[in-house]
C-alpha cells in the first residue's frame, strides 16, 4: 500500500513516516500544500494523511483541487483545530475521516486501516491500454486476459508510466522512483528493467521519445 503524508511539522511528519514503514507501507512525505498537491496528483496512491494548516496552501485547498480533478483516493485529515465547522468543512470537501490534534499514533493507523478497507481499492483503478490492463490495487497486469508476471522493478516502471499516459516521463524520474523504492543507483537500470516490459507487454507498450523520455500513449 502506498500512503502520502502531507505534514508541515517536521517531527510529526518524520514520526508518521518512519512508523507507517514500520508497519509494512510504503511511504511519501511532504510538508508543503502546493507539493503535496502535485504528488497526490502525479501518484496512485492507496491513502492520504493530509494536514489542514500547510504553506503554499492549506489542506482545505489541497482537497478541493484534488476532488476537482477527479482524484478519488481517500484523505485523512488532520488539524489541531477542534472546531465542529472545522470537521465538516472537510468532510463536505470530500475527506473521508477527521481527526484532531494531538493524537494517538495507534488511532491515526486504526483509521487508516479502516478507511482503506471501505475504499475496497476503488481509489486505484483498472487502466487499459490496448490489450493490457493494469490494476492498481491488485498489482495485477493482464496482455489479452492472460496474466502477465513482472518483477518488483518492472511493475514499478509500469505504475508510473500509465499514471502519466500521454505524457512523457523523463529517463531521470524513472531512475528517481526506481530509486525511492527499491535503493537502485545503478545508471542503466531503467533501460534494462524498460526492455524486459517490452518483451513481456509488446514493443509499442512504451514509446521511446528522443531526447526526451518514454511515453504510454492514450490511443494504444
Amino acid at each position: 500500500m502506498d500512503i502520502l503524508v502531507i505534514e508541515d511539522d517536521p517531527r510529526l511528519l518524520n514520526v508518521v513516516v518512519r512508523e507507517l514503514r514500520d508497519e509494512g507501507y510504503r511511504v511519501h512525505g511532504e510538508s508543503n500544500g502546493l507539493e503535496g498537491l502535485h504528488a497526490a496528483i502525479d501518484e496512485p496512491f492507496d491513502a492520504i494523511i493530509l494536514d489542514v494548516m500547510l504553506p503554499g496552501i492549506d489542506g482545505f485547498e489541497v482537497l478541493r483541487r484534488l476532488r476537482a480533478s477527479e482524484v478519488a483516493t481517500p484523505v485523512i485529515m488532520l488539524t489541531s483545530k477542534d472546531r465542529v465547522r472545522d470537521r465538516v468543512e472537510g468532510l463536505d470537501l470530500g475527506a473521508d475521516d477527521y481527526l484532531t490534534k494531538p493524537f494517538e499514533l495507534d488511532e491515526l493507523f486504526a483509521r487508516l486501516r479502516s478507511t482503506l478497507r471501505r475504499a475496497g481499492g476503488h481509489a486505484a483503478p483498472i487502466i487499459n491500454v490496448g490489450d493490457v490492463a493494469i490494476d492498481l490495487a491488485a498489482k495485477r497486469i493482464l496482455k489479452g486476459g492472460d496474466p502477465v508476471m513482472l518483477t518488483a522493478y518492472e511493475y514499478r516502471l509500469v505504475e508510473t508510466l500509465v499514471h502519466r499516459k500521454g505524457r512523457v516521463v523523463e529517463r531521470a524520474f524513472l531512475s528517481e522512483k526506481l530509486s525511492e523504492s527499491f535503493g537502485d543507483t545503478v545508471s542503466n537500470a531503467v533501460d534494462v528493467h524498460l526492455c524486459n516490459v517490452r518483451k513481456k507487454l509488446g514493443k509499442e507498450f512504451v514509446r521511446t521519445i528522443r531526447g526526451l523520455g518514454y511515453m504510454v500513449e492514450t490511443h494504444s
